[in-house]
């Protein structure tokens, strides 16, 4: 048995902006979190729901990104954009991203850096949920060892240079540092687990989602305020060979057709496996208003 910790079910409200009825009345949630987590098996299991779009880490972020720079000082363009204009922009960037989605009900936008953006995410979506998949970073590292060594003949953009790639102790501290693939999600999450827009924040972890799909997609569709939708876990399909070959990772965002959790032997060495163990801060409860899927005690 599986439960939400202060799971509530969310109400869709109309929409505060106003614009074309077919963008403007769709609901807009996010899935983010940490790599090697689940996000992208998540979106290929809700991908299934006709009603839904979704996918692996679509470019909104950097792009939002970028024009919010656009916006701020420093910039040329900062003081003759007002706040209602810079709201009106970005909310367009979604709807306009978006456009040929128009027989879609929900798009679920994936990107690790949504974390971080909550103040901005939750003005322009008031309805939103964000969706952050977690695992055991220990595991997160072996996860991209293995890829990394099923790739030697392939020196892959996660590092700039050979100090940095020269061992599993200098790949991992890299990928650790809090601008890095794995350091900066973990940051951003954290920041967004104890801040104050926590409530809209449910924490999906990789194991659950993987020992018990169906019960662990139900409590995310009560969460979003969603009917139930029967999924199929024998049968699920996700790859973006071209996007992994680019970064020179292959198999980065390769889903198996089963859901199933796969016990294996990690490939780190004891102490580094250890030593990154010990980050999984979403297991403590307090101090955050965020919704935890976790498995019932007793």
């Amino acid at each position: 048995m599986y439960d939400c910790r202060n799971s509530n079910t969310a109400k869709t409200n109309s929409n505060k902006y106003r614009g074309d009825a077919a963008l403007s009345n769709r609901n807009f949630h996010f899935i983010s979190g940490l790599p090697r987590s689940g996000s992208t098996l998540l979106a290929a299991l809700l991908l299934q729901n006709p009603r839904f779009h979704t996918g692996m880490t679509s470019p909104v972020g950097a792009l939002f990104s970028s024009m919010l720079a656009q916006f701020s000082a420093g910039s040329e363009f900062g003081p003759v954009i007002s706040q209602e204009q810079r709201r009106r922009l970005l909310r367009g960037l979604f709807e306009n991203y978006y456009a040929d989605q128009l027989d879609k009900d929900l798009i679920l936008d994936t990107n690790r850096m949504w974390c971080a953006k909550l103040p901005a995410v939750l003005d322009l979506f008031p309805n939103a949920k964000i969706i952050a998949c977690v695992r055991n970073v220990a595991w997160i590292m072996d996860s991209i060892e293995r890829l990394y060594r099923a790739n030697p003949y392939e020196n892959t953009k996660l590092f700039v240079d050979d100090i940095e790639r020269n061992t599993v102790y200098s790949r991992v501290d890299t990928l650790a540092q809090r601008n890095r693939l794995v350091g900066f999600p973990w940051a951003a999450l954290k920041e967004a687990y104890y801040g104050e827009h926590a409530k809209s924040l449910l924490v999906v972890d990789y194991d659950l989602l993987t020992q018990a799909p169906e019960k662990v997609l139900r409590l995310i569709y009560e969460f979003m305020g969603e009917p139930w939708f029967a999924h199929d876990f024998e049968h699920v399909e996700y790859d973006a060979p071209a996007f992994d070959e680019a970064l020179g990772l292959s198999g980065l965002h390769r889903v198996r057709p089963r859901v199933a959790l796969e016990p294996r032997r990690t490939i780190l060495p004891p102490d580094l496996f250890e030593q990154y163990s010990k980050l999984s801060f979403w297991l403590d409860s307090a101090g955050s208003a965020a919704q935890v899927i976790r498995a019932k005690q007793g």
